[in-house]
């Protein structure tokens, strides 16, 4: 099994960074994707942004500019550097990965922005 671990959330400020990270576990051949959704209280859960094992991104259009999604094959971790961060980004933020073709979810880290 795989496992799907996030860190890095925390409280920020408007305007400010913050970096998290998604370390994956357990019996890996081949990341295929990875990437970032989140949940906001009372909202469904949405894509923030997937990079392939070849390094192709994709961002939802809320984050485009703002954040950068990458990925450490060697230490099968992945990253999410948030910069100029709005109160609207305020959720808990959670890991996904495609792993041999089967799909897996960390447990989330949360994230707050005040005003």
């Amino acid at each position: 099994q795989v496992q799907l671990v996030e860190s890095g959330g925390g409280l920020v400020q408007a305007g400010g960074s913050l970096r998290l990270s998604c370390a994956a576990s357990g019996s890996i051949f081949r990341i295929n994707v990875m990437g970032w959704y989140r949940q906001a209280p009372g909202k469904q859960r949405e894509l923030v942004a997937t990079i392939t094992r070849g390094g192709s991104t994709n961002y939802a259009d809320s984050v485009k500019g703002r954040f950068t999604i990458s990925i450490d094959n060697a230490k099968n971790t992945l990253y999410l550097e948030m910069n100029s961060l709005k109160a609207e980004d305020t959720a808990v933020y959670y890991c996904y990965a495609n792993v041999d073709f089967r799909d897996y979810w960390g447990q989330g880290t949360q994230v707050s922005v005040s005003s």
